[in-house]
């Protein structure tokens, strides 16, 4: 493969994520020093052979050792002398009380300072580990604070053991954060010949998504085990289930609901986890994982609730009471729950609604509601205009149209947006 500009480039550590970054980078025509202060695995790297199993990764060793572009030492001032980069690979374990492990990282970070103190060239130091959002800040305002010729970005891996070599060469997610846009735009480069375009973002997100990713995973698997083990216990195929799930593209295997916003109701979702749960204990069959969905919902308002609290507003516009936009069902709506709250607490409130008129709602849709707020027919009003005329502040609860959406900013009034269609509009045009 042709790569645009070959860098020198050092990584630091050759465990799974480094050798395999190493020689992946090697093979795409850079030129890669690995470092590590173990020395059984810097002679490996020498004797062109992996210091561990890895599909695909001795082969890959052997080819970019005899082009001459990959190597190995365990000096550090020997292996960052003319690096353009350096990728760190260090460990970021498990401490007891579950928490990150950042010695390894800290440490390095302090050596490579202590190495390049003094030199002029500039240095792009990429994080590759695992780390909580916030670490890249902490290592260039301390390790990095008096080596102003170091940039650095968080560019987290995806590569799982088994099939690292694969995934690197034919990644599905290539991301790159930092605050320096050459730097971030320098590594996006490095795998444009991957032909996977990088996701450039803030540094603080970059190192967000690979938790975000690894938990979704982790989710995932625990859904399927948890569906599947009901299923067993009801007679069905629980492969058969969740296959047939996996066709459903538009919305069970795609990008449906994965935005940030706020609870959800209506009369689908919540009354058919409750039902699952109950009749799986009553068989005995422990589901922790759906079980905790209710109350994590629960949690979400909870969290709404206190962002709407926290503005004191004397008068409060609500815009949207329905579960969700483009419907009249008011059938345990999240707004409806969160109106009762605020009334308990003395707020004074006004509530516009495109698709609800009260007197043509019926059944248990009005009953939800009347037996929630028996006065809800006194804080409706007919036009967001009366609305926004007379209150001081504004929650925005229901995902406005675009209409709404400039009459909203048009008001002027201080807003809780709980659906961040704010967030998700500005986060589109970055992307």
């Amino acid at each position: 493969m042709a790569v645009v500009s070959d860098k020198k480039i050092a990584v630091l550590g050759l465990g799974y994520v480094g050798c395999v970054t190493a020689a992946c980078f090697a093979n795409l025509g850079h030129q890669v020093v690995g470092i590590d202060k173990d020395e059984h695995k810097v002679k490996n790297i020498l004797k062109k052979s992996a210091p561990f199993y890895e599909p695909g990764l001795t082969e890959l060793i052997e080819k970019t050792v005899d082009d001459g572009r990959l190597t190995a030492t365990m000096s550090l001032a020997e292996g960052l002398a003319d690096a353009d980069v350096a990728m760190i690979c260090v460990g970021t374990p498990s401490e007891r009380n579950g928490n990150l492990g950042l010695g390894q990282l800290r440490r390095v970070c302090a050596e490579i300072a202590e190495v390049i103190a003094g030199r002029e060239k500039p240095l792009i130091v990429a994080l590759r580990s695992t780390v909580f959002p916030g670490t890249c800040e902490e290592a260039q305002a301390t390790a990095f604070a008096k080596t102003p010729q170091v940039k650095m970005v968080s560019n987290p891996e995806f590569l799982r053991e088994g099939s690292a070599v694969k995934d690197f060469v034919e990644p599905s997610l290539v991301v790159v954060g930092g605050t320096d846009e050459a730097a971030v735009q320098l590594i996006a480069d490095m795998y444009a010949p991957l032909g996977c375009e990088a996701s450039k973002v803030n540094v603080r997100t970059a190192e967000m998504i690979k938790y975000a990713c690894n938990t979704f995973h982790a989710v995932k698997v625990a859904f399927a085990n948890e569906i599947g083990s009901l299923a067993s216990y009801l007679g069905v195929s629980g492969d058969e289930v969740m296959a047939t799930l996996c066709k459903d593209t538009r919305l069970n295997i795609s990008t449906a609901y994965l935005k940030p916003g706020f609870a959800f109701g209506g009369s689908c979702l919540p009354k058919d986890l409750r039902a699952l749960c109950y009749r799986a204990s009553r068989m005995d069959v422990s589901l922790p994982m759906l079980e905790a969905v209710l109350p994590s919902n629960d949690a979400h308002l909870e969290r709404g609730i206190n962002d709407v609290l926290d503005m004191e507003a004397p008068r409060l516009g609500v815009f949207g009471l329905a579960f969700k936009e483009n419907t009249d069902d008011l059938r345990e709506s999240p707004v409806v729950t969160m109106i009762e709250t605020l009334i308990g607490k003395g707020k004074d409130m006004r509530i516009f609604d495109p698709h609800i008129q009260l007197d043509q709602i019926y059944g248990s849709n009005k009953s939800f509601v009347l037996n929630a707020v028996p006065h809800i027919e006194k804080l409706m009003q007919p036009s967001f205009e009366e609305v926004a005329s007379w209150a001081t502040h504004l929650v925005v609860a229901q995902t406005p149209s675009a209409e709404f959406r400039a009459k909203i900013k048009a008001s002027g009034l201080p807003v809780v947006d709980l659906t961040r269609i704010e967030i998700r509009e500005a986060v589109k045009v970055m992307a």
